[in-house]
């Protein structure tokens, strides 16, 4: 079989050649030992688009093997910050070169619009490789005072060595960015486990490895069912350090693997449910556009999409009416269609998934005052979903849906609003909208989550770092925290005077 998908983009009639293999030590393989293939769809269409090796165990255990071996020999402290520099910032130029070409192949894979794979996804994660290019010749440590006459002491930060990363079907490309950039900056190795679901960027991407010059072992890409790669990474004891973005059930699984194992370094990225607060001094048409950004960009398949939303009840009725009337405007289409500022969600289970939250909102007693009608035809469409009169007890209020489905409900006062967005056992983001500055400091210093937005919502920035509280997750991603995930600090005691009396 091939190891290469002859793929025409329909909007443009490129076409497009995709590696179907493994990536391993800078070749593209077939399965050791498995003749299973992942059918890659075009939610937009339900056809398939191709297929792709999927990985075994076995595979795994190869592909930690050449990320050992690389990072003995050409990576981990064999090779200078400058070097690794001077690679991450010749792959940022490699993704620059291919940003539309990669934007179409996400579209298609996932289904969201072109223009927002190109502009934001892409070139966000550009930005996230030439800043991590920046870090790399920048990892020190300090000197510590011991006894100025006979010993001091220094502190090393040494690359932890082969991690599996596990990223998620949402952002196929920013997630890749997000985990590859700071674990190649601080010397690390990886084997890579792109979703099922979307891996054909991923295996894009890989080629772009190679063209930038990094040394084979470096970078290794491995298509497979979460329940045989995802799993092989998290209990392998070959791999120092595993990270994760996903649901919180399987950020649970890994955990448990990690410690059953070696003990290995965790880092998770997992739910959540997150509260957004309309004060009644905030700015209602700016509140109203930030809003309907926080739980439809990328059609509500964000784990700190805004689906519960607070809104006090002076403003309520009016607030809404805008919400309403706002969210309304937005265009759910083909991803290669310009009018479209959203697309399908990304499978039939997430389509499934998200239809039965919608019918459990109706059942339980919920208003529905916009969509959750279903569309006819092909395509795994889902409109933008508004529901009011909500009460706690409900499923849509309780649980995460990953989908362009809001709740709205209201508060009387700035406690209450406090309570209502804490009572979760999520802490992944949060937001607040009002004029008031002193409320603004109260409300997010008060608010039990990694990331709080005042007077805006869903906004990051590579150098701000991301992460959760609770059952969100632990570590953190971006900025300079996130090279604490790929990094062990070695404590060296140097003794110049000292002199050692035996016997005690």
């Amino acid at each position: 079989m091939s190891q290469i998908a002859r793929i025409v983009i329909p909007a443009s009639g490129r076409l497009v050649e995709v590696p179907r293999g493994l990536f391993i030590h800078n070749e593209f393989v077939p399965s050791v030992d498995s003749k299973e293939l992942i059918d890659v769809i075009n939610p937009a269409t339900e056809e398939i688009i191709c297929s792709v090796f999927a990985g075994s165990q076995k595979d795994i255990d190869v592909a930690v093997a050449a990320a050992r071996k690389a990072f003995n020999t050409t990576w981990g402290k064999n090779v200078t910050g400058f070097e690794r520099s001077r690679l991450l910032n010749k792959l940022a130029d490699l993704m620059e070169r291919d940003q539309q070409v990669l934007a179409e192949v996400e579209s298609l894979n996932n289904g969201k619009p072109v223009t927002i794979a190109r502009d934001s996804d892409i070139g966000d994660s550009i930005q996230c490789l030439r800043y991590y290019a920046g870090w790399a010749d920048k990892i020190v440590g300090q000197t510590i005072e011991v006894d100025n006459k006979t010993k001091m002491a220094f502190t090393k930060h040494e690359p932890v060595g082969v991690c599996g990363q596990i990223i998620p079907w949402n952002y196929p490309i920013n997630m890749w960015a997000w985990k590859v950039a700071p674990a190649l900056a601080c010397g690390c190795t990886i084997v890579m486990k792109p979703s099922e679901i979307t891996p054909l960027t991923a295996l894009m991407l890989s080629q772009l490895v190679v063209e930038a010059g990094f040394p084979p072992g470096v970078v290794n890409t491995v298509p497979s069912f979460g329940a045989v790669g995802g799993a092989a990474l998290a209990s392998h004891m070959g791999v120092d350090k595993v990270a994760f973005t996903g649901s919180t059930l399987t950020g649970r699984k890994i955990m448990e693997a990690a410690a059953r194992s070696n003990l290995k370094k965790v880092s998770l990225e997992l739910g959540g449910k997150s509260p957004h607060l309309i004060f009644e001094s905030a700015n209602l048409d700016q509140a109203a556009n930030w809003a309907c950004l926080g739980i439809l960009y990328n059609t509500g398949q964000d784990c700190t999409a805004g689906s519960r939303l607070y809104v006090q009840d002076t403003i309520y009725d009016k607030f809404v009416a805008l919400l309403v009337e706002k969210a309304a405007q937005l265009v759910i289409g083909d991803g290669f269609d310009e009018k479209s500022g959203g697309g399908p969600v990304v499978s039939k289970a997430q389509y499934d998934k998200i239809w039965s939250y919608i019918e459990s909102g109706k059942v339980q007693g919920a208003k529905l005052v916009l969509g959750g009608q279903k569309r006819p035809g092909k395509g795994y469409f889902v409109d933008p979903t508004i529901f009011t009169e909500i009460t706690h007890d409900m499923k849509i209020v309780q649980d995460e849906i990953f989908g362009p489905v809001l709740s709205v409900g209201r508060f009387k006062t700035e406690e209450e609003a406090i309570t209502l967005a804490n009572d979760t056992s999520y802490g992944l983001g949060a937001g607040l909208h009002s004029n008031d500055a002193n409320q603004c400091m109260r409300v997010s210093s008060a608010l039990e989550a990694g990331t709080v937005w005042v007077n805006q919502y869903n906004m990051l920035s590579n150098n701000v770092p991301f992460g959760g509280k609770k059952q969100s997750g632990i570590g953190r991603e971006l900025g300079s925290y996130a090279l604490n995930e790929y990094t062990d600090v070695k404590a060296v005691h140097w003794n110049f005077g000292e002199q050692s009396e035996w016997p005690l």
